[in-house]
């Protein structure tokens, strides 16, 4: 083969990997499964479920000519899901995007074959949805939130907007797996300061209600509320209780802030939504799912509601104010 020759087909095939998976099964509508724990409300509120259709069309993709979306929506309660990840199979998916633990345990007992894209996950290894963070294996891939690596960090947010912090509670979801691992990082770090840590279990609406109850007896001086797709379905009653009780407070996703709650730290999980449709694309394309590395996080962006700290009578220091990615007045 000659330099022009070789130049040619390194040209074609490099128009061939830029054209949707639909070039290359031609007629091909594929059938795309969302799967998602939390309301249709809540996922259009926060925009999750249309950033992923933009980052469909952004690949090239248009809906209704090169892709049908089948969409299942579990409002928050794990219930409806064996149902919703069996109907889904039925239908001869060709591949699923999910969002949230529950919903990941749904689809791992429905199906061994179809490529899941996982949008957000503390810890896909020890949940037990992939081998190794490089290497998947089986169905799954998609993108991790790296909260069991922020856990330290959110009590030393805390400790620096609350002056003589020694009582912190812990918001956790019995029914999560890595919720246990997390409480103990927290205790171990807390442990070196003398700080005192209050777990608070709340597995339902009531349950986080009696909670924050219980925090006020045991005199909570700040909150720290672990990442659980349950907790995002219930971010603004987490908010409004932690904001009547005057509690400072922090979770992982920015629309907690958004929602009334004083901080946040962790990733732009809504912009993992996006990123989910590059997963697509490249199984729609031939890759398997197991052979694809699941994407940490790299850019982590602290957001303070400057107006929830006045209404609890917080004086956020200023040097936290100045670490700031974005400040809400």
């Amino acid at each position: 083969m000659n330099r022009r020759t070789l130049l040619v087909a390194f040209g074609l095939g490099a128009l061939a990997e830029a054209l949707p998976a639909l070039a290359q099964q031609k007629g091909k509508v594929w059938r795309i499964g969302f799967l998602y724990f939390g309301s249709r409300q809540s996922a259009l509120e926060t925009g999750r479920y249309q950033l992923f259709l933009d980052g469909m069309r952004e690949l090239g993709y248009v809906e209704g000519k090169h892709f049908v979306i089948e969409t299942r929506f579990a409002d928050g309660k794990t219930g409806p899901l064996p149902d919703f990840a069996a109907e889904l199979v039925r239908l001869k998916i060709d591949i699923i995007v999910a969002n949230g633990t529950p919903v990941y345990h749904a689809l791992r007992q429905a199906t061994k074959t179809i490529p899941i894209v996982i949008t957000v996950s503390a810890d896909p290894v020890s949940e037990g949805f992939a081998t190794s963070l490089a290497r998947p294996g089986g169905n799954f891939t998609g993108l991790s939130s790296a909260n069991v690596e922020l856990t330290p960090k959110h009590l030393e947010l805390l400790m620096t907007a609350v002056p003589r912090l020694s009582r912190v509670a812990v918001l956790m979801n019995p029914a999560h797996s890595g919720h246990p691992a997390r409480l103990k990082i927290i205790q171990a770090t807390a442990q070196k300061t003398g700080m005192r840590v209050l777990p608070v279990d709340a597995p339902s609406p009531d349950a986080i209600e009696r909670g924050f109850a219980s925090m006020s007896r045991e005199r909570a001086q700040a909150l720290i509320i672990l990442g659980d797709s349950f907790f995002t379905q219930q971010i603004r009653q987490i908010a409004e209780l932690a904001l009547k009780h005057r509690l400072p407070s922090i979770n992982v996703t920015g629309i907690y802030v958004e929602a009334g709650g004083l901080m946040s730290y962790g990733q732009n999980q809504a912009d993992n939504f996006r990123r989910a449709a590059n997963y697509v694309d490249k199984i729609l394309k031939g890759a398997k799912p197991g052979d694809l590395p699941i994407e940490q996080p790299t850019i982590f962006e602290l957001v303070i509601n400057r107006k929830t700290a006045k209404a609890i009578g917080l004086a956020i220091p200023q040097e936290l104010l100045l670490r700031a990615d974005r400040v809400i007045e």
